[in-house]
């Protein structure tokens, strides 16, 4: 990107920075009368080769970038900017310690301000014309940044960056007014940028704030990762928490993926975009070009293999019953009972009930458990029992059988109201005499 502000910034600061750096004590926190405004700001940052950085309380605020990917189009889309900071003896300061909430609130507002003055700078320095810079924000100045002078927008026109390009990263955080949290991203939507909820599954999070702030992307906090890769029950809900984002009308990120199986459990989630050290670390400038971009191509490759030998061990699986499914039917056709139809059906170890209905989902005299399950049947669940007459037309397993008659059709598994444990459902529609009827047959999923 071309930009004229980059061409006279060097020499500017170099020649200003010796002086500021004695006056560097916490008074400067106190804010002038036009308050922590850009002309401000931008004595505290000075340039040293290709990168850009900001004194701050003894400190030396750099920047390091972790790019942001979308599996779809296997290429980078954005990059998160993040503080690195250094004491002057070289010793490097955590963020928790560099954003510590024992310090004053003009603390907070000034460093946010100046964080995201030298992410900008440095990001100018890549080159890059197209893709976003998400930005991070402090919960101070969200709370009290209005109180310190307008900066963002005249930001982004001193530096002359598009404010389509900027992602504003609201992070979770207890301490927000619902009415403020709301003012201020309308003042960053107002000025073109895109905003993201962070870190949303941690602690404080809910979909409230996807609701009110109506963001562009949500990212998920890493822990849900973590924990999608070590409990099956996360793993299952992990794609409908996605899907529930998206049809919110956002985007969604995931972050903090560090293994090939988080990335392949995020491959089937249908999320857009991916972080995380899997893909590439985080880094300084300088190292950003050389680091080597992740195989795309191979991690479909794998995911679309992973995808076909699950389809083929789901099919090898329920091919089993499709003789004792088909026996079952034709005895129905026959006129037999349900319990005399089922009978080789209810034999099978896996086999928990099954039911027959009409298409409009209404169900045909009572449930036939098998004889295994019936003396393990939860007494807390007895009133979800009697189902006779009971309305089953909501359910996909009725939906799908409906559309292919006469095919066996075989669910995902879900939680069945019945006996509130994991099932899946085999469910075929077929002729009779009388008229069409739908069997089911639950299945025990684990």
């Amino acid at each position: 990107m071309n930009n004229p502000y980059e061409s006279n910034f060097h020499n500017q600061f170099q020649t200003c920075h010796l002086q500021f750096l004695s006056k560097i004590q916490m008074p400067y926190l106190t804010p002038p009368t036009n308050g922590f405004d850009i002309n401000y700001i931008q004595q505290m940052i000075f340039k040293k080769e290709s990168a850009f950085s900001g004194f701050f309380n003894h400190n030396i605020i750099g920047t390091a970038f972790q790019p942001i990917f979308s599996p779809a189009h296997k290429r980078i889309v954005g990059y998160e900017s993040l503080v690195r900071a250094k004491d002057y003896d070289g010793r490097r300061i955590s963020p928790v310690e560099l954003f510590s909430q024992k310090k004053p609130e003009s603390y907070h507002v000034l460093l946010d301000r100046l964080c995201r003055y030298v992410h900008i700078l440095n990001f100018l320095t890549l080159k890059d014309e197209t893709n976003w810079l998400f930005l991070n924000i402090s919960p101070e100045v969200i709370n009290n940044g209005r109180h310190y002078g307008s900066f963002f927008g005249d930001l982004l026109k001193k530096t002359g960056f598009p404010p389509h390009r900027t992602v504003i990263e609201i992070i979770e955080h207890p301490v927000y007014s619902r009415e403020r949290l709301i003012e201020t991203v309308n003042y960053y939507k107002n000025l073109g940028c895109l905003i993201a909820i962070d870190d949303f599954g941690a602690c404080y999070s809910n979909f409230d704030r996807i609701w009110d702030l109506s963001p562009d992307i949500v990212k998920l906090d890493r822990s849900i990762i973590v924990r999608a890769s070590q409990e099956k029950k996360i793993r299952r809900l992990l794609p409908g928490i996605v899907s529930l984002i998206q049809q919110a009308g956002s985007l969604v990120l995931v972050e903090g993926i560090e293994t090939q199986e988080q990335a392949m459990i995020v491959m089937d989630t249908n999320a857009d975009f991916v972080q995380g050290f899997f893909f590439l670390k985080p880094a300084a400038l300088l190292d950003l070009a050389s680091m080597p971009l992740p195989d795309f191509d191979k991690l479909h490759a794998k995911y679309k293999k992973n995808t076909k030998d699950q389809g083929h061990k789901i099919r090898s699986t329920y091919a089993n019953y499709d003789k004792m499914f088909s026996k079952a039917i034709n005895r129905l056709i026959e006129t037999s009972s349900l319990k005399e139809a089922c009978t080789d059906l209810l034999k099978h170890e896996s086999v928990v009930r099954c039911f027959l209905l009409h298409p409009d989902g209404i169900q045909i005299g009572q449930t036939v458990v098998s004889d295994h399950c019936i003396h393990n049947l939860d007494e807390k669940f007895k009133p979800l029992r009697d189902a006779s007459n009971a309305d089953w037309f909501r359910r996909h397993y009725l939906k799908r059988a409906i559309i292919h008659p006469d095919q066996i059709q075989i669910t995902r598994p879900y939680l069945s109201i019945t006996g509130a444990h994991m099932c899946v459902t085999l469910s075929m529609q077929f002729s009779t005499p009388n008229g069409d009827r739908i069997l089911c047959c639950d299945l025990m999923s684990e």
